[in-house]
């Protein structure tokens, strides 16, 4: 009698308990779907909320595999599949949520939608630290705000994972970008393409008016939340000003907003995940993080620390503690 073939996966099995190292059932490749060799596996805020049970809305129950984000090597191609062949470098952001096996395992069945070349400037590691956030950034800025060569655009966190990509997509679409960061931000900040603020040493009123002269801002991408959002809807500019959010999840008064006669609007990066609706987009989204990419416009800020599927709790443990320079990644070859 032949046995499936078996990979390597980190699994976890209980909420709030280390993930385990074990072997499982190697997936295969169906109708409209990849197989991937992983590479690496990007760690995100939402892998140690989903870890712990934090995340009702990531719709995760173990025993699960985690993982939002991965690079690879594509070993196999289901029926259905154009635009992808065995060899090939992919990246996307495919899994760790609702049910769909995560990165954080020797190989993973991925819907081919999902998926984009990886850029050739890049490595494997840069490329899985990569889908989340950018998806996430290009989401809010250019799909719910529309943005356009000229604007001002504001980014709430601007040294941080969506914040560093929003920064220098703004910047690459051809905005006048500011940024709000602590003092020790600022050269990184700086670097990305943006003035910085440093929220500390200002008010709201303080610097809408200083770099607007009172007007405000096109756009504000708050990538913080909760009073930050609250600060967002002062500073958005008069009729024409635009907030967007991908942490917009608290109750929150819109009368500055109204009073502005400006608009918001949410960002849910996991819905095409979820939902099984617009994944192509999200495919398509990588697509021009790709072009970007390869153009110099746009690199990803990596911490220098290398984990394996044997020390992903260490990778974990290092997330929580925020003492990172930059995104953390699992090695998974």
């Amino acid at each position: 009698m032949s046995t499936s073939p078996l990979m390597q996966a980190a699994v976890l099995h209980a909420y709030g308990q280390p993930l385990s190292l074990e072997h499982i059932a190697r997936p295969q490749a169906g109708p409209g779907q990849v197989l991937v060799r992983i590479k690496a596996s990007g760690v995100n805020p939402l892998d140690l909320k989903i870890a712990a049970g934090q995340a009702a809305h990531a719709r995760t129950v173990p025993p699960a595999v985690l993982g939002i984000d991965l690079a690879g090597v594509v070993a196999a191609v289901g029926a259905d599949v154009n635009g992808f062949q065995v060899g090939d470098e992919v990246f996307g952001m495919t899994g760790g949520v609702g049910g769909i096996q995560g990165s954080l395992a020797e190989y993973a069945a991925v819907d081919a939608s999902l998926l984009a070349l990886k850029p050739r400037n890049l490595s494997m590691r840069e490329a899985a630290a990569l889908p989340l956030v950018f998806i996430t950034a290009w989401e809010g800025l250019v799909d719910r705000a529309r943005l356009h060569a000229g604007q001002r655009v504001l980014v709430h966190g601007g040294a941080g994972g969506v914040g560093h990509i929003a920064v220098q997509i703004a910047h690459a679409l051809g905005a006048q970008v500011f940024a709000t960061g602590s003092a020790d931000q600022r050269q990184a900040i700086e670097a990305y393409g943006a003035i910085a603020i440093d929220y500390r040493a200002e008010t709201v009123a303080q610097y809408v008016e200083r770099l607007t002269g009172g007007e405000g801002f096109d756009i504000i991408y708050d990538t913080v939340g909760g009073a930050t959002l609250d600060a967002s809807f002062a500073a958005a500019r008069l009729y024409h000003g635009h907030v967007v959010s991908c942490l917009g999840w608290g109750t929150h008064a819109l009368a500055p907003l109204s009073f502005r006669a400006a608009s918001y609007s949410g960002v849910f990066t996991l819905l095409p995940l979820l939902s099984g609706q617009g994944r192509a987009h999200h495919g398509a989204i990588l697509r021009k993080a790709a072009s970007l990419i390869e153009a110099g416009k746009i690199k990803v800020a990596l911490d220098a620390a290398h984990y394996t599927l044997a020390t992903v709790n260490d990778a974990h443990r290092a997330a929580a503690a925020r003492t990172a320079q930059g995104k953390l990644v699992v090695d998974i070859a």
